[in-house]
């Protein structure tokens, strides 16, 4: 039986074996066999060589329209230039060496893959001195002919010093003394779904005949994926069951009925439904662990705030944990709001069954930050609500009971784990929020590790929002119309967000790494313009196309002082128009406001763009989402904003930014340099699969939770997904 530990020097020498190492990180038969064709052409067909794109490592099948020999000019020798041809476009192959003997070899008519660099000369694609292999010609009977064109060429991701036909040669190395594999999928699985062995499969991928026999590999190998992953997942599931955590249960005549009774409007039917939902996992004795879904204005705040109430009537408290001090103020500030006098325990008007609702951020003063220091310790907050401050050492909880994050993508799981680790008795039951789940989230509720509820019914009262993309470039004139639109806002007595990419104004911003960067090498980085910057484009507006109404800037250069009074004028309609960066995306709630602008929309991702626009149309008066873009028409980024223009449902924009982006390495960063948990298997394709999955192991685990009976798939989910990423699961 074939070991995939087995190092390549054994089967393909030690010189092979260090340019596969070097090149593309493959040290083992395991590594190579799973190093997957990126696609497959055939002989007979020709690739379509108008899709090549500059400074791309390509490797292309073509065939030879000509060749040319002539000499150097500033010194001896020739150059050999070949023109190969997909039919239509051409593509020129330059040798400067033996320039004879690639002359001899590259004939008109011959066909063959090539690969190299792809680069430009006075408008027309070439390769200079590229590899290639020729095809041999296939004399003979018509059909053997035929069979010949038609077989399938496995296309690899390579190297500049490793080309596809090189590592196909040495893929065949050791497809030739493949013996048969441990196989990590119980045989009585691989029966139910008529799935083939694992040597099998790669065989198949590796050197199909058709396309069936790729569709059969493909199949197999994504069981794989799915099937590790979810035996991973059914394991820490059924750990979590088995955790204890202290029961919530709903207590009558206390402080959730108090707030219910003074509601000013009727609950929706979703919103019904799925408190009941939560309700009930609060009054279990295992930790909830649910993920709530919801779209924008859909109110999942009041759904989270009923179950924060629901735990300080049995006796714990409740963590709200926000990702900016913009957002975590505003929940403070509606949240009392809601609450009235049911937030103001020992107060002269403070309701009978009060609590009192506590704020700490990193910018609080010493004052304020020891009383709401004492307030979560002691008990007398029931509800306290801050940005990461709540992780530092020095925050205890008397009785952490419910741990609710919002916007949960804006927060590593050390960060998270770090919250709940601060629950004395157990552990603390959660509440992950999110209005537009990001690809990592969707994939994770697919993979079974959230509980998931959604709300989906928008509240009475809630008003469309029309979107429409602005294309500054080609169009100035639409941008002018644009400007006109708000100013024709303002004199309603309405209000206008106006969101820039960057802060901007001296000069220089951070990059990701925390460096400085100018404005000019923003531009220069992304081969464009530097984007567009607050600081900037206010200054641009105020004496141009806004002049006279009243505008203000919000931004995280401000100090928090400053934030929060410029938030609470344009919340009090002080301020016409606020020019922001997202500071605004998620959580700031202002009725008025009816014009969401975003500038470069571009630059920013789906679900950015769509919690931005969430902003507007939060009362009875009807919305607008302007994107403005320089992008081209028919561009990756103009038809990403076209589909964001399209429709305001949330969930099927987190499908297209899924789409777009991948789901990423499911278990998280590969912390130990392992390489990404999934290579075939995508949510948006595979659902039924992973499904199908998830049946299949929760059965196997439930029947043999060690995998004692099973001990090729423990030691395939102990390579793939080893101690860190075992522990993030558990951690997520």
């Amino acid at each position: 039986m074939t070991d995939l530990h087995e190092p390549l020097a054994k089967r393909l020498g030690d010189r092979t074996a260090k340019v596969l190492a070097t090149a593309l990180d493959l040290h083992t038969v395991g590594d190579l066999l799973r190093h997957h064709p990126r696609r497959y052409d055939r002989r007979g067909e020709l690739t379509d060589l108008a899709g090549l794109a500059e400074g791309e490592q390509v490797t292309v099948v073509a065939e030879v329209l000509r060749g040319a020999t002539r000499p150097m000019r500033n010194r001896r020798g020739s150059i050999f230039e070949a023109t190969v041809t997909d039919g239509h476009g051409q593509l020129s192959l330059l040798f400067f060496h033996r320039a004879g003997w690639h002359r001899d070899r590259l004939l008109p008519g011959r066909r063959g893959l090539f690969a190299g660099k792809v680069s430009v000369y006075r408008g027309r694609r070439q390769l200079a001195h590229p590899e290639y292999e020729l095809f041999e010609t296939e004399d003979g009977a018509q059909e053997r002919a035929r069979a010949y064109a038609d077989a399938l060429i496995p296309i690899y991701p390579a190297a500049e010093k490793v080309t596809s036909w090189k590592i196909a040669k040495a893929v065949a190395t050791v497809l030739d003394t493949l013996d048969d594999l441990p196989d990590p999928l119980p045989a009585d699985l691989r029966a139910r779904h008529r799935l083939v062995g694992l040597a099998e499969a790669y065989r198949l991928l590796h050197t199909p005949a058709d396309w069936d026999d790729v569709r059969a590999a493909r199949r197999r190998l994504k069981w794989d994926e799915a099937f590790v992953v979810q035996v991973a997942l059914a394991q820490r599931r059924r750990a979590a069951q088995r955790q204890p955590a202290r029961a919530r249960p709903r207590v009558s005549g206390a402080l959730l009925d108090a707030f219910d009774a003074g509601l000013p409007f009727t609950l929706t039917e979703g919103q019904r439904e799925v408190g009941e939902v939560i309700a009930a996992d609060l009054a279990s004795d295992h930790p909830m662990h649910r993920l709530l879904q919801g779209d924008v204005g859909a109110g999942k705040t009041l759904v989270a705030l009923r179950a924060m109430l629901q735990v300080v009537d049995a006796g714990g408290q409740a963590a709200l944990l926000a990702p900016t001090e913009v957002l975590a103020q505003q929940h403070h500030r509606s949240i009392t709001a809601m609450l009235g006098p049911l937030a103001r325990a020992g107060q002269l008007d403070g309701a009978e069954h009060a609590t009192r609702v506590a704020l700490l951020t990193g910018s609080l003063g010493a004052a304020a930050r020891r009383e709401a220091l004492l307030d979560a310790a002691s008990g007398r907050a029931g509800i306290v609500i801050g940005t990461h401050a709540l992780l530092q050492e020095q925050v205890s909880f008397a009785d952490l009971g419910l741990v609710v994050v919002d916007e949960q993508h804006r927060f590593g799981v050390e960060q998270r784990d770090a919250l709940r680790d601060k629950s004395a008795d157990g552990r603390p039951h959660v509440l992950v929020m999110t209005a537009t789940p990001i690809p990592r989230t969707v994939a994770m509720t697919v993979y079974g590790d959230l509980d998931v509820v959604a709300l989906k019914q928008l509240p009475a009262g809630r008003s469309p929002v029309a979107t429409h993309v602005v294309p500054a470039r080609d169009k100035p004139h639409f941008l002018t119309r644009a400007w006109e639109r708000i100013r024709e806002e303002v004199a309603q007595g309405r209000q206008v967000y106006v969101v820039c990419p960057r802060i901007g104004g001296e000069g220089e911003e951070p990059d990701e790494t925390g460096q400085l960067v100018s404005d000019t090498e923003v531009g220069e980085a992304q081969g464009r313009r530097a984007p567009l910057a607050v600081v900037d484009l206010l200054a641009e507006v105020e004496r141009g196309p806004l002049a006279g109404l009243r505008l203000a800037a919000l931004h995280g250069r401000l100090a928090p002082d400053d934030k929060d009074k410029v938030m609470r004028a344009f919340a009090a309609g002080e301020v016409d128009v606020l020019v922001a960066t997202t500071v605004v995306e998620v959580g700031v709630n202002v009725p008025n406001a009816t014009v969401m602008m975003i500038m470069d929309a571009d630059r920013f991702g789906v679900s950015q763009l769509h919690q931005l626009r969430g902003r507007v149309g939060r009362g009875s008066l009807p919305g607008l989402c302007l994107l403005v873009t320089d992008a081209e028409e028919g561009s990756p980024a103009r038809e990403r904003l076209d589909a964001v223009a399209s429709t305001t449902d949330g969930f099927e924009l987190s499908r297209l930014d899924l789409e777009q982006r991948r789901e990423g390495d499911v278990l998280g960063a590969a912390q130990s340099g392992r390489s990404a948990t999934l290579r075939l298997l995508t949510i948006t394709q595979d659902e039924e699969l992973i499904g199908r999955a998830r049946e299949e192991a929760t059965a196997l685990v439930e029947a043999d939770p060690e995998l004692a009976a099973h001990p090729v798939l423990a030691r395939t989910l102990e390579e793939r997904l080893g101690d860190d990423r075992a522990e993030y699961l558990e951690k997520a």
